[in-house]
Parts: C-alpha cells; sequence; structure tokens
C-alpha cells in the first residue's frame, strides 16, 4: 500500500530583509522539505517575491536568503 503524500503550502508575503519572517519561514520550509511523504509548495506573494531576486546584497546581521531560496528549489515547488 502507498501512503498518500501530505503537501504543505508555506505563503510568503515578507520582503527577505527587515524582519525575520522570511529568515524563518524558510527554516521551517528546509526542515520540513527533508521529511519522507511530505511534499513542500513555497508561494511568494507581495513584497515576499523580493526573496527570489537575484545578486542580493546581505545587510549585516542578516542570513543570505537567496541562498536560503536556491537550496529550496530543488527540493519544493516554488511559485511567484
Amino acid at each position: 500500500m502507498i501512503a498518500d503524500q501530505q503537501t504543505i503550502l508555506f505563503v510568503l508575503n515578507d520582503g527577505p530583509y527587515g524582519s525575520e519572517r522570511a529568515y524563518n519561514a524558510f527554516r521551517l520550509c528546509l526542515a520540513v522539505v527533508k521529511r519522507s511523504g511530505v511534499k513542500v509548495r513555497v508561494f511568494l506573494v507581495g513584497d515576499g517575491v523580493m526573496c527570489a531576486k537575484r545578486g542580493q546584497v546581505t545587510p549585516d546581521g542578516y542570513y543570505n536568503i537567496e541562498r536560503m531560496l536556491k537550496g529550496l528549489v530543488h527540493r519544493a515547488d516554488v511559485a511567484t
């Protein structure tokens, strides 16, 4: 018997920097996508679309959101 795969959708509408919301969302996505039987979908809307911008200049004290998203793209469905 094949188990049903669970799909979890993350909707990000905050920009990559200025708060930790995008960072925490991507951390959670990266943790969840490693679980077997779970499919992750990420939808970037509004300011969240800026998380997918190439060549980001990371402000001091922040993680590079572009790099986090690149790691997630190969394991999840990402839509803007």
